[in-house]
């Protein structure tokens, strides 16, 4: 394994790395565009209604109420030992509507009228508000760190960092889209931790590449595919070790938590995976083909110049 990598050219097969970036992408929102991304009552609007059921019900049978009652929705566990529902409706309840499926619930599974913990509507233009802060935030966190990184490095870095988190977030969206999971308030919370993981991993990588490169192959940019190479094996195994630790930490959690923690694990978890990847395979691929075209037209430039500036020859005497 270790003479394998040793050997392995990360950067002969970028060109494969972006076309399976492509495809996952594209085929993963065209899906979910198709079939229509499940955003949860954060987004859309709607009633959410909490209940002490005193045992552990099925929730199949509270979705049947549900459906009997002509409300759009879905309950999930909540409380110690899965006691407690929650009912997330699609749209906002008014009081009949309200009145009438607590009625049912009460009367399916005999519960009190006190049973009902808290009942919650919350409207679309809070929805719409929370898309736009969350798009804020996303737009803003990215400006930030572009800056961050083309300071500490040179804005080569910074572009093909962003270029590589865009890649992971995107990625990320794609699988919420073909598996048609609920996107809430967790999933946002998720994506602004996975740009700090992200680029973390990234800056790891691109600083060894700026040691071992030390601006000498800049004249050549065909002599960086094997320091960048090296760059990479040598940052590797912290990449995957660091990712691996994390992901020892968040399995149990996602398979033992109730749905609240759930929701905020399982976009950390692929997120964590897809940065990884993506700070090893993209962000290094993205900033080869950055210098290499940019070098390219500097130096095309200067020789321009240089032609343009050279006095012409004199008749011969």
């Amino acid at each position: 394994m270790g003479e394998r990598l040793k050997n392995f050219s990360f950067m002969k097969h970028r060109k494969i790395y972006y076309i399976i970036c492509i495809v996952l992408i594209v085929g993963s929102i065209g899906a979910g565009l198709l079939r229509g991304y499940n955003f949860g009552i954060d987004f859309t609007g709607g009633t959410m209604i909490e209940i002490e059921m005193g045992r552990q019900v099925e929730l199949s049978d509270v979705n049947d109420v549900l459906s009997d009652a002509d409300t759009d929705g879905a309950a999930t566990y909540a409380g110690e030992g899965n006691t407690q529902v929650i009912i997330k409706t699609s749209d906002s309840l008014n009081s009949d509507q309200r009145e009438t499926l607590l009625s049912a619930i009460e009367e399916k599974f005999s519960v009190e009228e006190d049973a009902v913990l808290s009942i919650e509507n919350i409207g679309p233009s809070v929805g719409d508000l929370l898309k736009e802060n969350a798009a804020k935030a996303v737009i803003a966190a990215v400006i930030l760190m572009l800056i961050y990184v083309a300071i500490r490095f040179q804005w080569r870095y910074g572009l093909a960092a962003i270029l590589a988190l865009v890649n992971t977030l995107l990625i990320l969206f794609g699988f919420y889209g073909l598996f048609h999971i609920t996107i809430n308030s967790p999933f946002i919370a998720a994506m602004l931790t996975i740009l700090g993981y992200g680029i973390n991993d990234t800056i790891v990588i691109f600083d060894r590449i700026r040691e071992n490169t030390a601006g000498h192959a800049k004249r050549n940019t065909e002599a960086l595919i094997p320091l960048i190479d090296e760059s990479i094996r040598q940052t590797v195994g912290r990449s995957v070790m660091t990712s691996l630790t994390t992901l020892i930490v968040m399995v149990p959690l996602l398979i033992i938590c109730g749905d609240t923690i759930r929701s905020f694990i399982l976009p950390l978890l692929v997120g964590v995976i897809t940065s990884t990847l993506s700070s090893i395979f993209i962000a290094t691929s993205f900033w080869y083909d950055i210098n290499r075209l940019t070098t390219k037209k500097s130096y095309s430039g200067k020789k321009s110049r240089r032609e343009k500036e050279k006095p012409a020859k004199g008749p011969a005497v």
